[in-house]
């Protein structure tokens, strides 16, 4: 079965490609595309979660399969959940990590580890990042959740994708539009009618995310119809030293679904 992979905020296809690699058992094929506004996909006049939704299922008429699973994470969440529900022919099943908040959540539902300004900063360029990773190389590593507390003892395969995560943030202003998209998630206009999706979802989020509240993943799992939750006491928002786990978990769930 196909993977449709759906990167977070600051992402684009390079960070969905390392989320397929961690949190994929090995054999399965993916598509990691671009969202709205990152790298080089456009953003267009009605850029909506709905509008993303409509988009990725036009992208699945494009390369050919019938039906896929979606592994979505953070800000890659509120788009799969509306793919789910707009197109359900499409959808056989939902990986839903570290989800972000969605209608009726607010910005401020959303925890940020330094001032809004700080981002402001940060994106107006690519010189400011670039900068940061030449002197301090490890200081936009709280950007990401990513803590020293977490960083003890980890393997070096996760010690690599936390680098690759930070190192993605460049090129800077191939997202930006992107970036700014993200609020479309908890657009008062947007509509989540979580009962109606129909696609078993494996819902998987550490309890000491510092990025996205864990009562978001509690609110998927209480109001999906056919849903699994994964509760990790520790892990981060990018439940760093947990990825052998969760590859286990979705090696199951994607079993049970092709029984």
């Amino acid at each position: 079965m196909p993977v449709l992979v759906l990167h977070g905020a600051g992402g684009g296809h390079d960070q969905g490609a390392l989320f397929a690699e961690a949190f994929l058992p090995p054999g399965y094929r993916w598509i990691a595309p671009s969202r709205f506004g990152y790298l080089r996909s456009p953003l267009p006049a009605d850029a909506s979660t709905a509008a993303q939704a409509d988009a990725l299922a036009a992208l699945l008429d494009a390369e050919g399969p019938d039906r896929v699973a979606v592994l979505a994470v953070s800000g890659g969440v509120p788009p799969a959940l509306q793919l789910a529900e707009r197109h359900p022919d499409r959808v056989s099943a939902l990986i839903l990590v570290s989800s972000a908040p969605f209608s009726p959540y607010e910005a401020g539902d959303q925890g940020l580890p330094v001032p809004a300004w700080v981002y402001s900063v940060l994106f107006s360029s690519d010189f400011p990042i670039w900068l940061v990773r030449k002197l301090a190389p490890h200081a936009l590593e709280g950007l990401f959740d990513i803590r020293e507390d977490l960083k003890q003892g980890l393997s070096p395969a996760d010690q690599e994708f936390a680098d690759a995560m930070v190192s993605a943030f460049l090129p800077v202003t191939q997202r930006l539009e992107g970036v700014r998209n993200e609020a479309a998630a908890i657009d008062p206009d947007a509509r989540y009618a979580l009962s109606e999706v129909n696609a078993p979802a494996l819902i998987i989020h550490a309890r000491d995310d510092g990025l996205n509240p864990f009562g978001i993943a509690e609110r998927l799992d209480r109001e999906l119809p056919d849903s699994r939750l994964v509760a990790l006491e520790t892990g981060g928002h990018l439940l760093l030293g947990r990825h052998h786990r969760i590859r286990e978990e979705v090696r199951a769930f994607m079993e049970e679904q092709v029984e």
